[in-house]
């Protein structure tokens, strides 16, 4: 019996070329001009155009580009990266600012006096003593500042005074002197003060705005990366669905000939018009995703759009799936060793330690070692105080200790207390994200598998899907299968060729993905960072 049907079926698919290489499958006329056998039903309406393309009538011009064109145009010109890019230029230069503390200060001063003293009661002698009517003029200037790395304090002093008046006979004197002045700390202030503080926390602030530009690099890579593979996959879906289109006005026309003839009933027709309304707005969907999806890679490229709103920018890459292999190790190792928001948090670590470094420092006493140096001059006139100055006949010194203990150091205890607390609070935050890191490197590990086996199965599906429609096909060519059976096979193959194409971009994006969570991107796609 199974060889009579095979038989039979042979014999179907022949009469059915035959009669329609004779000519009785005629094409459809245009609905102006219809023709129809005795007999048979009415002709439905003629075949329906495509839809439009998404581009319109102007379509824009192709510009070719490869995964690392787009990567290097969005390195130079995608806002987020030339925002972040400005960071540790800001951070450099608090950095510079932070040495202020140990810039020279010049300062200088001039001051004249006038005085005048009444005659004074003198009672050994009957005249009175005479009035004092005296003018004084005085300049004082000095450089002050402190020295690496020991907190030491200097000063170079000069001073310069011209005393001249009346007391019952006139006078006339000047006195000038020149020195330095030195401030030792021994215990406050010794290994750390706030100038050092300032300079180790900008210091480590410029490695973590370097550490948030590499993490905006790799964000923005990814980003262009997974924009890349999802216009492929949306360039391949309209091909998917325009194949699909295709298929459904293939099948209309060809139940339309023979409805004219009247071996189908126009239900069947009726069902293929529906297929190809639904294959029309599947296509309309897809363009429409091909686009935004265009207008999402532009946007990551670009700092004028308007300059790339005419694009169409043409993927020069496939989507594919090479085996690869998968270390959870190795790509914990690398995530642990290359992730730049736990080397972040690990400058977070440091910048307490050293917070919390100055604040102990600032418990202990002030002791500080003093001493001092340089010559006098006097003379009658300026010039004369300033040569004996110069000479060095007249040399002073001083040294000496000064201690000062604060009795209740309230504040200092307790700025030291939180930031012993402040100190154990960011290593739990940084032990926290040590783990959330190996959580997402091993998630996305496990995505990366799965998208690979995908890929696998999605492509045995097509392959599957195309053998059932091309089986069905031949079985309604004899009569055995409906309408209805043939669109759902058609159907089946559209979504399993869309599930194909989206599981090999799934599994680009998930390569991607982990090269993100293990830190890697840098590598994966050769960007070099060059410190400037």
């Amino acid at each position: 019996m199974k060889f009579i049907g095979i038989l039979s079926a042979f014999f179907a698919v022949v009469s059915a070329t035959v009669a329609q290489n004779s000519g009785e499958f005629a094409p459809v006329p245009p609905p102006s001009q219809p023709q129809t056998q005795a007999g048979a039903q009415p002709a439905p309406p003629s075949r329906p155009s495509s839809p439009p393309s998404a581009a319109g009538t102007n379509a824009p011009a192709g510009r070719p580009m490869t995964m690392a064109d787009c990567i290097q145009a969005a390195l130079a010109h995608n806002f987020d990266v030339q925002v972040q890019r400005l960071n540790p230029q800001i951070s450099l230069h608090n950095l510079d600012a932070a040495y202020s503390g140990y810039d020279p200060v010049f300062t200088a001063s001039g001051t004249h006096t006038y005085q005048v003293s009444p005659p004074a009661y003198n009672p050994y002698s009957t005249n009175p003593t005479p009035a004092r009517i005296s003018d004084a003029n005085s300049f004082n200037s000095g450089i002050s500042g402190g020295l690496l790395p020991w907190g030491l304090q200097y000063g170079l002093n000069g001073s310069l005074s011209e005393n001249y008046g009346t007391s019952g006979l006139p006078f006339d004197n000047s006195s000038a002197s020149a020195g330095f002045t030195l401030t030792q700390p021994l215990l406050k202030n010794l290994w750390i003060d706030s100038t050092r503080l300032n300079i180790r926390v900008a210091k480590n602030r410029l490695k973590y705005s370097e550490q948030a530009l590499r993490q905006q690099l790799i964000s923005s890579a990814t980003a262009v990366a997974n924009a890349y593979y999802e216009l492929i996959y949306a360039q391949q879906n309209v091909q998917v669905q325009q194949k699909a289109l295709d298929l459904a006005q293939t099948q209309l026309d060809q139940d339309n000939q023979r409805v004219q003839i009247g071996t189908l009933a126009i239900l069947s027709v009726q069902q293929d018009e529906s297929q190809v309304a639904q294959s029309q707005a599947n296509l309309i969907a897809a363009q429409s995703t091909l686009a935004t999806d265009q207008n999402t890679l532009k946007n990551l490229l670009t700092d004028n759009y308007s300059q790339w709103h005419d694009t169409d920018i043409q993927p020069m890459e496939a989507l594919l799936a090479p085996p690869q292999t998968f270390d959870l190790q190795v790509s914990w190792t690398k995530g642990m060793a290359e992730r730049p928001d736990l080397l972040q948090a690990k400058l977070n670590v440091e910048q307490s330690g050293i917070q919390l470094k100055y604040d102990r420092n600032q418990l202990l006493p002030e002791l500080d070692l003093t001493g001092s140096y340089g010559y006098n001059g006097a003379g009658r006139e300026f010039d004369n105080a300033v040569d004996q100055t110069g000479e060095g006949n007249a040399p002073f010194y001083s040294y000496g200790a000064k201690i000062t203990i604060p009795l209740a150091n309230i504040g200092p205890r307790n700025q030291y207390k939180a930031a012993k607390v402040a100190l154990q609070q960011i290593e739990l935050q940084f032990k926290q994200l040590e783990q959330n890191i190996l959580v997402q490197i091993d998630n996305a590990v496990k995505q990366a598998q799965s998208a690979y086996q995908s890929v696998q199965a999605t492509r045995q599906a097509r392959v599957y899907a195309e053998a059932a429609l091309d089986a069905e096909t031949k079985t309604y060519a004899v009569g055995k299968a409906t309408t209805f059976e043939v669109l759902t096979y058609q159907n089946n193959l559209t979504t399993a060729r869309s599930q194909e194409i989206r599981s090999l971009a799934n599994y680009n994006e998930a390569l991607a993905n982990l090269a993100q969570q293990e830190g890697a991107t840098l590598e994966r796609f050769n960007i070099n960072i060059e410190a400037k």
